[in-house]
């Protein structure tokens, strides 16, 4: 109990220290780029973290909705950089590419006190190298997955970024180890998602009874993922109904697309399977145990303290290449924590529906199993809940110190 009441108080005067550096009057300019709605999330926590300490300062850059609501300025809308794979990046590539020099020339023209890059590593790690080499400082804020393929980006990050703000423990620890200025700042979900569950209230907002067990089917947020592992999904859950008539389904879709997919593999079959649009951590929330597509999901089943399964399926080619190219013992989020199997992993082949559903029912029949699972799933949220957007504004402001400190001396 001392310990944190110190550490409140270290945080608060820290707080006091960097308002004290930057009075009213004294304007900081930050550039920042995100791309896509989860980089707009984290940019939109940040302006509004920074702007707890200095209310003056001013962002500009490459914002979403979210971030122009906390007063971003937008020189380009976070959209225009949320382009995914090989072919699509290639038909967009000159809008891009024009994009990235008008930034650097206006940014070199009237230089930020500092730049932060949200995420979009492929767009912004560029951006970052000219803007470092033209004497500003960079941040990057949540790494790219260098420590699990494409280490070679290592040289690139090391002359592009002055800091790497890591989400998570063991992202921090391998910059660390290649010398690489790092601060690891925790995850916003993990501040976000309380501790305790309140299972009676998602089923309520879902409109599953109260009373009984509910398993929930997360097949990913992307069409390819869903084509994947949708049916075998599917077919899990008839194997497990078949054992348990009294279970319950609930699977939450990222989109419509993806949604109306999952809907036409479930057509003609008798599982008591409920899909929805969004809502994934309502159903996690409600859940009892759940079958979970790699990704992000792991993660917020993880801090919903939901037992889980992780499985994913690539087509042959795509997984023969990832084997060769990916250097990891574990691939879902919660293992790489925890530095062990901590929840059953099924790829490929092994992603079968008899050994999905056979590793599911395990969490249903074994309580105390289920039980030490939820308990080692909230000391790992007690780890990531650090105030990551105020972790990474404290980060940006001593960036902005140092350098403002540098140029007087």
């Amino acid at each position: 109990m001392v310990s944190c009441v110190n550490a409140r108080y270290a945080r608060h005067r820290l707080s006091s220290f960097l308002i004290s550096l930057y009075p009213r009057g004294v304007t900081i300019r930050i550039g920042i780029v995100a791309g896509e709605a989860s980089g707009d999330m984290l940019g939109a926590a940040l302006i509004a973290a920074v702007k707890e300490r200095c209310p003056d300062a001013e962002f500009i850059g490459v914002a979403g909705p979210l971030m122009m609501e906390q007063g971003c300025r937008a020189l380009f809308p976070a959209e225009k950089l949320a382009v995914m794979g090989l072919v699509e990046v290639l038909g967009h590539y000159r809008e891009l590419s024009g994009i990235r020099k008008q930034l650097i020339h206006d940014f070199l023209a009237d230089p930020p006190d500092v730049f932060v890059g949200v995420d979009a590593p492929d767009f912004n790690l560029g951006l970052e190298g000219a803007l470092k080499r033209g004497g500003i400082p960079t941040v990057h804020y949540v790494s790219p997955s260098v420590w699990a393929w494409r280490r070679y980006r290592l040289k690139k990050i090391a002359r592009s970024t002055d800091l790497m703000l890591t989400l998570f423990p063991f992202e921090a620890a391998f910059y660390e180890e290649h010398r690489i200025p790092v601060r690891y700042v925790g995850h916003s979900l993990a501040d976000a998602i309380p501790l305790e569950v309140d299972k009676a209230e998602a089923r309520r907002s879902l409109g599953l009874p109260p009373e009984g067990e509910v398993v929930a089917l997360l097949p990913g947020s992307r069409m390819t993922e869903v084509k994947m592992l949708g049916e075998v999904f599917i077919a899990a859950a008839g194997k497990l109904h078949e054992r348990r008539p009294q279970l319950r389904f609930i699977a939450p879709l990222a989109s419509a697309a993806t949604l109306a997919l999952f809907k036409e593999q479930l057509r003609g079959s008798n599982v008591p399977i409920i899909p929805v649009e969004g809502k994934s951590q309502q159903a996690l929330a409600a859940a009892d145990a759940a079958l979970v597509a790699s990704g992000t999901a792991t993660l917020e089943a993880m801090l919903l303290k939901c037992p889980m399964v992780m499985a994913y399926r690539l087509k042959p080619v795509t997984y023969w290449l990832a084997k060769r190219l990916v250097k990891l013992t574990y691939y879902s989020l919660p293992n790489l924590l925890a530095q062990r199997a901590l929840v059953p992993e099924l790829i490929q082949e092994a992603a079968s529906p008899e050994r999905l559903a056979a590793a599911v029912q395990v969490f249903l029949d074994d309580k105390q199993a289920a039980a030490q699972i939820i308990a080692q799933f909230r000391e790992i949220h007690l780890r990531l809940r650090r105030d990551a957007a105020r972790q990474a504004a404290e980060a940006l402001l001593a960036m902005c110190n140092k350098d403002r400190a540098a140029g007087a001396a």
